[in-house]
């Protein structure tokens, strides 16, 4: 009976939190999947079994996220953008300088991702690097990738036409290029986090409809990762353009050099948290 409850409870927290997603995501709100699951878990908690039946000092810890991650996001975005004010921007041959600089900001970036995901993935996967190790390959990695960008910039030509109209319009390509890097970044971190908290429930039902039991801790099947996987992507493609155009538009005018200190700023504080 108790197993028969939780399988239908957590349907009703996917239900309910994909039809508010998908609500917020054709306004182009660009609400929180991780809230939204956790406030329907919560719902269906105190539903089914009680008020009792909430931990409501994890609840607390989530809750005083809603200000500790953006606060810290917005923290090591100011001094990411005020060092390519100082290194870049603020001289008098920025294209010069931005050709110098950026592969280094490419490596941070490389760096930052990898080593958390050898550290804290890799595990899960059956793999075990010692933290020396760790640490040497993702340096390692993190060089290569930016060895491989410094090389693609260098090719970058100024175009003076276009620098009359917008002084900084090639330092900004160059900064593009390095979006690529901290969008793979920040897809990885919204990958490693969102989705999990969207294919917690379903792992949970497919463990207890296979057991008949409910359990602290369920084994989660690959082919729920692969559906988790790929419904990112689709609904990505099909269904994001409202979301993308309210963060990449509307909540201030970004630029690339401005959108890499976002991304990279946001994919370091969720790998991290």
């Amino acid at each position: 009976e108790n197993a028969q409850i939780f399988i239908w409870a957590m349907m009703a927290a996917l239900i309910s939190a994909a039809l508010w997603v998908n609500l917020a995501t054709w306004v182009g709100a660009p609400v929180s999947t991780t809230h939204s699951i956790v406030g329907a878990i919560i719902g269906f908690a105190v539903a089914g079994i009680g008020i009792d039946a909430v931990a409501w000092g994890k609840v607390g810890q989530i809750a005083a996220s809603w200000v500790v991650s953006p606060l810290t996001a917005g923290i090591i975005a100011f001094f990411i953008y005020l060092s390519v004010l100082k290194l870049i921007l603020s001289h008098d041959d920025p294209l010069e300088r931005a050709k110098r600089y950026v592969p280094v900001y490419m490596f941070f970036a490389a760096f930052t991702i990898t080593l958390v995901t050898i550290l804290k993935g890799l595990s899960h996967v059956g793999l075990e690097i010692s933290t020396r190790d760790s640490y040497l390959l993702a340096t390692v990695i993190a060089i290569g990738i930016a060895i491989v960008g410094g090389f693609v910039i260098r090719r970058v030509k100024a175009d003076p036409k276009a620098e009359k109209d917008q002084h900084f319009v090639t330092v900004e390509r160059v900064f593009g290029m390095l979006m690529v890097v901290t969008a793979c970044g920040m897809a990885f971190a919204h990958g490693s986090n969102d989705v999990a908290n969207a294919i917690g429930p379903l792992a949970a039902v497919v463990s207890v409809a296979q057991t008949g039991q409910v359990t602290a801790q369920a084994s989660i099947a690959p082919w729920v990762l692969l559906l988790g996987g790929a419904g990112i992507v689709i609904g990505l493609a099909t269904y994001g353009r409202h979301v993308i155009a309210t963060v990449g538009q509307k909540i201030t005018h970004l630029t690339p050099s401005r959108g890499f200190a976002a991304e990279l700023a946001a994919a370091t504080t969720i790998v991290v948290a």
